[in-house]
């Protein structure tokens, strides 16, 4: 998974020349060998690396504020979304929900990694919501709706149909 995740944001960031990633271990984590130094483990570590090498280092945050929430939420990504429980699932929808509230982004109102990595993490969360699920957690819903149609950021991953506004009768039946 974090591999395609990876080739996913180097076409976001339009690299042409993809890097060569290998896995590590029997948790797949993600490894980039560097020309210059020691290979790069991770995929918090890995996807930072390549923002930062393909200068868009807005993207890890405008402010020192900004950057400490975007790390905030990259590591969420992978201790909390990365091999959740079933039990678990509620809850991340809950936090998640109660966060957003205010927010049109992870990070505030800019467009981060964190918004990235947070979606292609919570994806295959989204996909099995039932249609109530989807209203119950409508910051959430309302969110991952954006984040699937910022441009260049879906690749690898099928839309997820949101309900966009509900619909009500005015009494006519």
């Amino acid at each position: 998974m974090a591999l395609r995740e990876l080739s996913s944001l180097e076409k976001y960031l339009g690299l042409n020349k993809p890097n060569k990633f290998s896995t590590l271990g029997d948790n797949k984590l993600p490894v980039l060998q560097s020309n210059t130094g020691p290979p790069l483990v991770g995929l918090v570590t890995v996807a930072c690396h390549l923002v930062k090498e393909n200068k868009r280092p807005e993207l890890l945050g405008a402010s020192a504020e900004q950057r400490a929430v975007v790390h905030q939420w990259l590591e969420y990504r992978v201790t909390k979304l990365d091999g959740y429980a079933k039990e678990d699932v509620k809850t991340i929808l809950k936090d998640l929900h109660l966060y957003l509230q205010d927010k049109v982004y992870m990070a505030g109102n800019q467009f981060t990694l964190a918004d990235i990595l947070m979606y292609y993490g919570i994806h295959p969360l989204v996909v099995e919501l039932s249609v109530q699920e989807k209203e119950k957690y409508v910051n959430v819903t309302r969110w991952f709706d954006h984040i699937q149609h910022y441009p260049g950021v879906r690749h690898h991953l099928r839309p997820v149909a949101v309900l966009r506004n509900r619909v009500y009768t005015s009494g006519h039946h």
